[in-house]
């Protein structure tokens, strides 16, 4: 939560303030959607990393500690190419850290339900999620950018303390999980490999992410279409983090007791974002923040969680790790093609959006019709 308060309240100010440098709508969508995919490609080496090495905490405190200085020194910064590359830093912390961190929750959530387990981690992100913009909004209307960075280094200070807390509370989070579990598969054993269902699962939100905006081109549009003041933009944001977190919890417990079909619901609001958030409607606006929030909460908790049960415990480091990289790299490049088609006009952005969530949707069937199978 602490963290979240960090990262999430500078990201929600990240597409204004690299507008306020010289950036365009295209690079704002190329920056934040190369530092979403440095988030999750980079995964693609963190995660077997975690699983060969099992050093989970030190993994996780180590990623921790790269955003946490990252986001603060974006108040330093005078240049364009500075603040763009700690954006991306920011983000490559958690590519360090989110494969181990993941693997720990999935061994804590055992006895809870991993929908449950996830849910209630996404639900306290969105709550920093939620304080970090309210807290930068505040800074803003007194000073600026610059002092809504700053200020962020106080809960970065106390997020590191309770992580290092953590640490030496719960050394051994494997000790949730069942021994027999962990036991009874091996890594490099043929039933280790990762299944079908996985793969097709992977491709399924892969495509379902190539139409989901990034909030810094959602709030780029705020800023040059002047819907919103500078200092209400990070507001917007706390408002979709306060939809994430509910979404998550909802999303969860569905999960946990109709398994994939509790997903199918983020296909419909992700179609529903561009109708919305790229108005210039004050009240649409803010009903478009709570959709894409809504969206965004399901995509971060309950489809994580249903990777933790579709892969071999022994693997789950290396599955998370294939599946964010795609995740990644889909998110990259539809931000870039949505920034993209922002210069020409919003049907086209709706259609390609819509689109997406089709396709996405025809992958989604398999998957359940397979599930009731089961």
């Amino acid at each position: 939560m602490l963290s979240d308060v960090v990262y999430e309240g500078a990201r929600a100010i990240t597409g204004p303030y690299l507008g306020s440098l010289g950036a365009s709508a295209v690079l704002v969508g190329f920056v934040t959607g190369f530092g979403e995919a440095v988030a999750l490609v980079l995964r693609l080496v963190s995660g077997p990393v975690s699983d060969r090495t099992r050093r989970y905490w030190a993994l996780s405190i180590a990623g921790y500690t790269i955003t946490l200085v990252a986001v603060p020194l974006l108040a330093l910064t005078q240049m364009l190419w500075q603040a763009s590359v700690l954006v991306v830093a920011e983000r490559f912390g958690k590519a360090v850290r989110s494969p181990a961190k993941d693997t720990m929750l999935a061994q804590a959530g055992t006895g809870t339900g991993r929908g449950r387990a996830f849910a209630v981690h996404e639900a306290m992100d969105q709550s920093g999620a939620l304080l970090g913009p309210l807290l930068v909004a505040a800074m803003i209307a007194v000073s600026g950018y610059r002092l809504g960075f700053a200020v962020l280094a106080v809960p970065g200070v106390l997020a590191l303390a309770t992580l290092l807390w953590l640490r030496r509370a719960v050394p051994r989070p494997v000790d949730y999980e069942h021994a027999a579990t962990v036991a009874a598969v091996d890594p490099a054993s043929p039933s280790s490999a990762l299944p079908r269902r996985f793969w097709l699962y992977t491709v399924f939100t892969a495509v379902s992410m190539s139409g989901f905006a990034t909030f810094g081109v959602l709030s780029y549009h705020l800023q040059v279409r002047h819907v919103l003041s500078e200092s209400l933009i990070p507001v917007v944001y706390a408002a979709a983090m306060g939809a994430a977190a509910l979404a998550a919890l909802g999303s969860g417990h569905l999960y946990d007791r109709i398994g994939l079909r509790g997903l199918v619901i983020a296909l419909p609001l992700t179609a529903a974002v561009p109708l919305l958030s790229f108005s210039t409607q004050v009240v649409a606006v803010w009903l478009g923040a709570v959709v894409w929030g809504a969206a965004m909460g399901i995509h971060e908790s309950t489809l994580r969680a249903a990777v933790a049960d579709m892969v071999p415990a022994a693997r789950r480091g290396t599955g998370y790790g294939i599946f964010t990289a795609a995740y990644g790299l889909a998110w990259l490049a539809g931000s870039t093609i949505i920034g993209a088609l922002y210069g020409r006009s919003l049907v086209s952005i709706v259609l390609f959006v819509a689109v997406t969530q089709v396709v996405a949707l025809a992958l989604f069937l398999p998957l359940l019709i397979r599930e009731r199978a089961e």
